[in-house]
């Protein structure tokens, strides 16, 4: 059954507002992108929480390696089980760490009214909204692109790919002969990251299935 009612927000904060403002005028190309990813306590979106977030910005088909973010989060829910996958110990002296709201803030900041970019985008964009709903606010307002999806559209014509495939990040820079290095770090993925995806768009461009003008309309908001 369809639900007749949208939850209305009151009295959101003036971060949120500059962010919202952002969005009032169209976007136009040349796009920019801000290429991110989460680590994370686990998989399950409505208990585990965001360790750290990394992102990079993409524009003019260079990544901007001098604007750059690198957030670590302090730790209310711990998860010694995947400690060994990113490496992030609870309390750790070495990380400056910030609260969930302070992260949001400067994450909103730095990505304006960019087009995000993520590897299994659903997953990081769900932690990072259900985050913001933490705190009383909206969903991100940004269109959102997947580089799983975009290997599988430069790919669909090979009898090599199956489309139902979930394909990681390592196979899909395997694939595009990417390096992998500090891999499973939030910085260090969305920087891997950015270069599949800037492969991907030259590879889609070249097929002349997808142009930069494009890439906006087939990108969501999730």
């Amino acid at each position: 059954m369809l639900s007749w009612f949208k939850k209305t927000y009151h009295d959101l904060p003036d971060f949120w507002l500059a962010y919202d403002a952002k969005f009032e005028s169209k976007i136009t190309p040349p796009h920019r992108y801000v290429v991110l990813d989460t680590e994370t306590t686990g998989f399950d979106t409505k208990n585990d929480r965001i360790l750290s977030i990394g992102a990079v910005t993409v524009f003019n088909q260079t990544i901007n390696v001098d604007n750059t973010l690198e957030i670590f989060l302090q730790q209310d829910v711990f998860n010694p089980k995947t400690v060994a996958i990113h490496g992030i110990l609870k309390d750790d002296d070495e990380l400056d760490t910030i609260s969930e709201l302070e992260a949001l803030k400067l994450f909103l900041v730095y990505i304006g009214n960019a087009i995000l970019v993520a590897h299994h985008a659903h997953f990081d964009i769900t932690m990072i909204n259900n985050a913001l709903n933490r705190h009383g606010l909206p969903k991100l307002k940004n269109k959102v692109l997947d580089t799983g999806y975009l290997f599988k559209k430069s790919r669909i014509r090979s009898n090599l790919i199956n489309q139902q495939e979930n394909y990681s990040l390592d196979a899909v820079a395997d694939a595009l002969s990417v390096t992998i290095q500090d891999r499973h770090t939030a910085i260090g993925d969305a920087y891997i990251t950015a270069l599949v995806f800037l492969k991907l768009k030259a590879s889609l461009a070249k097929l002349k299935k997808i142009k930069e003008e494009d890439l906006i309309k087939i990108a969501a908001v999730l």
